[in-house]
């Protein structure tokens, strides 16, 4: 296959939205190339390529991430794409390559300004907060539990309310928040299975335990420096139902509609009416 035959979407984040967007555009033929951001921090791992920036094996489903070096690496694998390219290198690095065919922001950031993608690519699309087609992309993907997987072509996404969706009945207190910056270590596996009062980590030398009975559905990586107030672990409660691995949900609520998203756009070449609609920034 051609150079010019294989279609490049590169995703800012290598969080597990974006990876289960990477899993769903790999499997539609693109060369997918997962640009890490570092902030926030990654938590649910083993549901995320992330891993592989540092040479771990990571999976998700069926589909392998692949850390690359450089900007060659990626012009290499646009000839035969056989995995999930993940990389440190930024959107600037990446734009030399080739022109970029999906543009796709799931950083997930509660940020006060929002980068324009517009024009940096054929089709660019904001996931989560901060984003309106009216203003720096060109589609717009709610992420918002009530409204996951909206695609949207004007008004804004809504603003981040801090308020997790339930798992299990279950909301923010399944979470431990990181209460100063710190340097993060844990010996604890995703996947373990924890009490209320265990001691899964320590945030500088201070101790952090389990909010919760269940299993550790997420957790940010050992040795990293972390901002405050910034989630470092999640405990799935539901017991048998818990998941920690794969795509969840939501995930795939939202990869699915980034699909649509991109496929309505080759297939129509304009914009088709919109699936969502809001009439001014909440």
């Amino acid at each position: 296959m051609g150079l010019s035959a294989v279609r490049l979407a590169v995703i800012l984040g290598t969080n597990e939205i974006a990876s289960a967007v990477a899993v769903y555009l790999h499997r539609a033929g693109y060369c997918v190339v997962l640009s890490h951001d570092p902030n926030p921090p990654v938590m649910r791992r083993r549901m995320a390529f992330h891993d592989a920036l540092f040479t771990d094996f990571a999976r998700v489903e069926n589909v392998i991430g692949e850390r690359i070096e450089g900007s060659v690496d990626v012009f290499n694998a646009l000839r035969a794409p056989r995995h999930v390219l993940v990389t440190w290198l930024g959107l600037l690095d990446l734009l030399p390559v080739r022109e970029i065919d999906v543009l796709v922001d799931a950083r997930m950031q509660k940020r006060d300004i929002t980068p324009d993608l517009r024009g940096l690519t054929r089709l660019s699309i904001g996931l989560g907060p901060g984003f309106s087609p009216s203003a720096n992309c060109d589609v717009a993907i709610e992420t918002r539990p009530a409204q996951s997987g909206q695609i949207m072509r004007q008004g804004w996404t809504a603003t981040a309310d801090s308020a997790p969706a339930l798992l299990g009945d279950v909301g923010a207190e399944r979470f431990v928040y990181s209460p100063y910056e710190g340097r993060w270590h844990t010996p604890v596996e995703i996947g373990t299975r924890i009490y209320k009062g265990f001691v899964v980590g320590h945030l500088s030398g201070a101790p952090l335990t389990a909010p919760y009975d269940g299993i550790l559905r997420g957790i940010v990586r050992d040795g990293s420096d972390v901002p405050a107030g910034v989630k470092l672990l999640e405990v799935d409660p539901r017991g048998r139902d818990a998941q920690w691995t794969g795509i969840d949900r939501r995930g795939r609520g939202i990869a699915q509609a980034t699909l649509t998203a991109v496929q309505q756009h080759r297939a129509a070449g304009v914009a088709p009416a919109p699936l969502h609609a809001a009439d001014s920034k909440p």
